[in-house]
């Protein structure tokens, strides 16, 4: 059995043994796990069911990542943009009045897309003539949204009519579990 593995996905080649990938993998899952519960509750301020998106969530993620482990034979972690989830319950649903049921109709429109066009190499003729910077700058944007979504859902702030943004109310016990997880992060530093 050790060998059909190594064979298939070319440990001995990539200088990775058995213990490792599984180590890798479960890291990989502990790192992406937390979009199977902050999906559904982003989709839910859209109307959504929590408990489906929570399966949608958990049985897509684990589809494509055993698709892609298996057809690229890479180890790759696939699941739900959150940027977009997030532009999609609180912008296209809450904003702009879209029902869910259609926005969804937009992102799988979106989806297919995007697919044609990386199977036509369209995506990355676009990727390769954008300045480095800008490249740079989209996965900092995603991430700063990312987190603001975060600390809207928190408490840590909160809107405000007079500033736009103000600082949340920071007694309430899930903002400051929040900031006491975000504080411990910086013993890592």
């Amino acid at each position: 059995m050790k060998e059909k593995l190594d064979r298939f996905f070319h440990m001995t080649e990539r200088g990775t043994d058995i213990k490792t990938e599984i180590l890798a993998g479960l890291t990989i899952f502990l790192t992406c796990v937390y979009i199977v519960a902050v999906n559904p509750g982003i989709l839910s301020a859209a109307g959504m069911d929590t408990k489906a998106v929570f399966w949608a969530t958990a049985m897509s993620s684990a589809i494509a990542c055993i698709w892609i482990g298996l057809w690229a034979n890479l180890p790759f972690a696939l699941a739900p943009a959150m940027g977009l989830n997030a532009y999609f319950a609180y912008y296209v649903c809450n904003t702009l009045g879209l029902p869910w049921q259609n926005a969804l109709a937009c992102v799988a429109i979106s989806g297919v897309t995007f697919m044609l066009l990386s199977i036509f190499k369209v995506q990355q003729k676009i990727v390769d003539a954008m300045p480095e910077c800008i490249k740079l700058s989209v996965g900092a944007g995603i991430g700063f949204f990312i987190a603001f979504t975060g600390f809207m859902q928190a408490g840590i702030v909160s809107s405000s009519a007079d500033t736009l943004l103000t600082l949340g109310n920071l007694n309430n016990p899930g903002a400051l579990l929040a900031l006491f997880g975000i504080l411990s992060l910086f013993q890592y530093f």
